[in-house]
Formats: structure tokens, C-alpha cells, sequence
């Protein structure tokens, strides 16, 4: 794996502390490596909450290598001329470099306090108990404290990860600090994005130490990679800028099989989304009776009428000729009423050398026809969107509360495809080998038609991209990043319930502008 961006780069606990391992057996002292990454945090915290602002800071001292860290901080803090305010109910089992650091602060005359109360007045806490490794429930007086700290509903700093949260799963052991602000040091940890710890790790920003390259990749290549899909990421992925002498059937040929009567907007939608995307061709296949409505609202596209009845007549030549598309999206509200036309196609579909994506309705024919099983033996790509409640009908045995990202993994590589979950923190999982996670996110998008503007506009972006320049997991999460990122622009000037399927299509298409062309 090469690593472009470290930012990019997600890790877990064991992978950390191999890290770790590695780095002080080529001499980094553990020293040096606390006071680099204290120090880097000093000067962030300074930056984000000057001195006019919070005079007082209050600090949890915890008896590891943590505790360590917020001694560094809060010496650096207090030399700056913060009032610093030090608790350390933990300070008689500390390990000897931050007893080290502890002797030093007593030297220097800082503030330590004995009760938790005496933070209450502080202007802002920062939170160094505990930082990644953790694997056991917070208890006893510890547990009384930490639920102090968050009744106050003061701004808090938590340094690598909140007090009390799995450094893997993002479980809360026992109790865990609800930080406004959370400062990661070296790699991101896989627990801060697993599913609801955003409401305990508050705005997430990473700080560099210095960790080689070439050790992290030593370590992460031996296990399937997790990234944050960054905006760099993103915009060498887009295919612009496009080639002067392109034309319009080098730049993608998409199908979208979608819409019933009940559902006529989400094949609207999905053409939005598809539109958005830039896509040379676009042809949607609907029932009969859209057709003209369809045609009336997207007029750049092509479309193809389905037959409605439940007798067994296939549909025009036309459609069946499937070999004229670059990628193929399926089930945007074609309903759970049984159609054979519907069926039909979907088998030709599934057995079609092209790439393939599923979406909403499309998950009902999957599982009725028990065709979930054959996508494992397909030779090119399917994509699957699901939403959580989708995903649980489709993966009965798995379980996404238990460890969200584990769970994501085991279904891609069963199936041999890439999963797109959606959710506050929305995974992407490539056959379990290569898996993103989008950081981006805003609850603008909990709306009806935000998923079939996203399965239109992931084909689109699909269809048009030299999958051998960018890997297929790469194209979908870029998809889904702009997607969210459409979301969050619209939200700004429309409010969280401003933000409609038609909205957000028009939003994404000004969030790959902001990108591009303004910087």
C-alpha cells in the first residue's frame, strides 16, 4: 500500500501499538515521542481556545502514557499563562514516565486539586484518563466523575480518543466522556467512526508526530486497509478535467432500471443524481406508464417503457440489448410487486458482463429469487447501497451493533462485491480487502429520495471512469463523500429541513465546483 496521505490512514489498537513497538526499537524514545505529541497538542489547543477566551483550563490526569500527555499539555499551557487546574485520583499507580512528568508539575508549582467538583468553574476540561488500548468498563468513583464532567456540559478536549471508548469498536465501556473536541494523535483509530460515537468524540482533527511511512505500511499491508476518503482523494478521483476532443460516448453509458406508480420520484431522483454526475448517456427504464412523465422532467435522458403486467412478455429487443451500457443500476422504487418483466430482467442483468449496482427495491428481488448467493461468482463489479435496516434483511446472521466495521467487512467479502452502509458515518467495504469510511456527514440527508439521488449518481460517476486509473471502492466512496458534501453546502443555505432529492442533486453538482474549479 502506498500511502499518499496519512490522514487518510485508519488503524486499530493492535496496529498502533505495533507501531509503537517498531518505532522505539529503532531508538525513538517513548519521551520524546510524548513530549512531540504534547507539544503539537499545546499549540493546537492554543490556536483553537486562545487565552481571552479560556483562562481557566481543568485537566482529567489518567496514571498511563496518556496522563503523560496532559502533564506535557498542561505544563506548556500553564507557561503560556493559562490557569491550570490538574486531577489525578490515579496519580499513586502512574507508570514512571508520567510519574516523571507528575514530580515535574509539583516542581513547577501547578495547581493540583483532589475533588472533581474543583474543575466545575474551569472554562474548558481536557480529557487525558485514558487513550487507545482501553478493553475494560470504567467503574467505581472514575464512572461518578466522568458522569460529572459531562452533567456540566462543558467544552471538553479529549486527547487520542474520549475517556471510555473502544479504540476498535467504539463501544462505551461502562461510561465514556462526551468531548466537544477530539485531538487523535498519529492515525486515526478506527472506534471514532464507529456507528453513534459521534455523539461522544465531538469535531475530530488529527495530529501528525512524525510516524515513517514506510513502518506504517509494513504494519497495515498485513491485514485488509481502512481509509478516510479526504477531499484530495476525491478530487484526483473526478474525470475532470475532461479531454478537449471528448465526446459523448467516451464519457459513460448508464441504465437505470427504476420507478413504479407508487414510487415515480425515485426514478426522477435517481435521474437527477445520475445528471449530476456528468454522464455522456443516460436511459432509464420505467414503467409504461412514467414513460412520458419521465421524458416531461428529464429531457436529456432516454427512455424505455416496461411492460406493467404479470403475464410472462418480455420487454423490446431494445431493452434486452444490455451490451451498450457501461453500468447498470437497479431497484430505485420499482415496488415489491411481483413482476416478471422486472424478474426477468434482473436475471439477464446479473448474468451480464457489466458493473452492476443495487439499490432500495432492488434488495426485495435479491432475496426472493435467492440470488444474493450468486453474486459472489460474478466476474464484474456490484455495488450494494443498503441502509442499515436493508442491510439486517439482507445479512440476517451479522450483526451491526456488535462492530459495525467487522460486520461490513464479513458481508463484502462473502458476497464478493462492495457495500455502501449508510449511516452518520457512512462505510464502504470492497470485498472486505480495501474499506473507506466518510467522514462527511450532516442529517440534512434523513429524507426520502437522498439514497436515489446517491445509487444515480454512483453509477454515473462509475460509468465514466477508467476503473483502470481508479479502483472501483475508490469511485464509490468518492461518490458518497460528495454526496454527503452536497448535503452539508445545502443545509447551509436551506436549512437541515430545507434540504429535498431535488435540492441535494443541484447541491452535489455545487460541492464538486467548490472542489475544482474555486480552488
Amino acid at each position: 500500500m502506498n500511502i499518499n496521505n496519512l490522514k487518510e490512514v485508519v488503524i486499530t489498537a493492535n496496529q498502533m501499538q505495533e507501531i509503537e513497538r517498531k518505532m522505539f526499537a529503532q531508538g525513538m524514545p517513548i519521551a520524546s515521542l510524548m513530549e512531540k505529541a504534547a507539544l503539537l497538542c499545546s499549540q493546537k489547543i492554543n490556536q483553537d481556545y486562545p487565552l481571552n477566551n479560556y483562562q481557566k483550563i481543568g485537566f482529567l490526569i489518567g496514571n498511563g502514557h496518556n496522563g503523560g500527555d496532559g502533564l506535557v499539555i498542561a505544563r506548556e499551557l500553564f507557561l503560556k499563562s493559562y490557569q491550570v487546574k490538574l486531577y489525578t485520583p490515579l496519580a499513586h499507580k502512574s507508570k514512571d514516565l508520567t510519574a516523571q512528568h507528575l514530580q515535574y508539575a509539583h516542581y513547577l508549582e501547578l495547581d493540583f486539586v483532589n475533588n472533581i467538583n474543583d474543575l466545575k468553574h474551569c472554562d474548558l476540561i481536557i480529557d487525558c484518563f485514558f487513550g487507545f488500548g482501553l478493553n475494560r468498563p470504567i467503574n467505581n468513583f472514575l464512572a461518578d466523575d466522568i458522569l460529572s464532567i459531562n452533567s456540566w456540559k462543558k467544552l471538553v478536549i479529549s486527547i487520542d480518543l474520549p475517556s471510555g471508548i473502544h479504540t476498535d469498536t467504539g463501544e462505551v465501556l461502562g461510561v465514556a466522556i462526551k468531548a466537544s473536541h477530539t485531538l487523535c494523535l498519529g492515525l486515526w483509530k478506527l472506534g471514532l467512526f464507529q456507528f453513534l460515537v459521534w455523539q461522544y468524540t465531538g469535531k475530530l482533527d488529527i495530529i501528525d508526530i512524525g510516524i515513517p511511512e514506510d513502518l506504517i505500511s509494513a504494519i497495515i499491508n498485513k491485514s485488509p486497509t481502512i481509509k478516510i476518503i479526504t477531499s484530495g482523494k476525491v478530487k484526483a478521483v473526478l474525470p475532470i478535467p475532461r479531454a478537449i476532443n471528448t465526446h459523448k460516448y467516451k464519457q459513460g453509458n448508464l441504465l437505470l432500471i427504476c420507478g413504479s406508480q407508487k414510487y415515480a420520484g425515485a426514478a426522477l431522483l435517481s435521474g437527477y443524481g445520475a445528471k449530476t454526475s456528468g454522464v455522456g448517456m443516460l436511459t432509464l427504464a420505467v414503467p409504461e406508464s412514467l414513460r412520458m412523465l419521465i421524458l416531461n422532467h428529464l429531457p436529456f435522458a432516454l427512455v424505455i417503457g416496461l411492460s406493467e403486467t404479470n403475464i410472462e412478455t418480455f420487454p423490446s429487443e431494445e431493452m434486452l440489448s444490455l451490451n451498450k451500457y457501461d453500468t447498470i443500476v437497479f431497484g430505485m422504487g420499482i415496488s415489491q410487486q411481483d413482476n416478471y418483466v422486472i424478474e426477468q430482467l434482473f436475471e439477464q442483468i446479473l448474468n451480464s458482463e457489466k458493473t452492476l449496482i443495487i439499490d432500495a427495491d432492488g434488495f426485495y428481488y435479491l432475496l426472493k429469487n435467492n440470488f444474493l448467493e450468486l453474486l459472489s461468482n460474478r466476474k464484474y463489479p456490484t455495488i450494494l447501497t443498503p441502509h442499515d435496516g436493508e442491510f439486517k434483511r439482507l445479512f440476517p446472521d451479522l450483526d451491526l451493533n456488535k462492530d459495525r466495521f467487522i460486520t461490513l467487512q464479513k458481508a463484502a467479502k462473502r458476497i464478493n462485491s462492495t457495500i455502501l452502509l449508510k449511516g452518520t458515518k457512512t462505510m464502504i467495504s470492497y470485498k472486505g480487502e480495501k474499506n473507506w469510511i466518510i467522514n462527511e456527514s450532516t442529517s440534512a440527508l434523513a429524507r426520502g429520495g437522498s439514497g436515489d439521488v446517491l445509487s444515480g449518481f454512483i453509477g454515473g460517476l462509475i460509468a465514466q471512469t477508467d476503473l483502470s486509473q481508479h479502483s472501483i471502492d475508490e469511485v464509490v466512496a468518492t461518490a458518497g463523500w460528495l454526496h454527503q458534501r452536497g448535503g452539508i453546502l445545502a443545509a447551509k443555505n436551506h436549512t437541515q429541513m430545507g434540504v429535498d432529492g431535488v435540492t441535494l442533486a443541484d447541491y452535489i453538482n455545487k460541492a464538486i465546483k467548490q472542489l475544482t474549479i474555486d480552488n
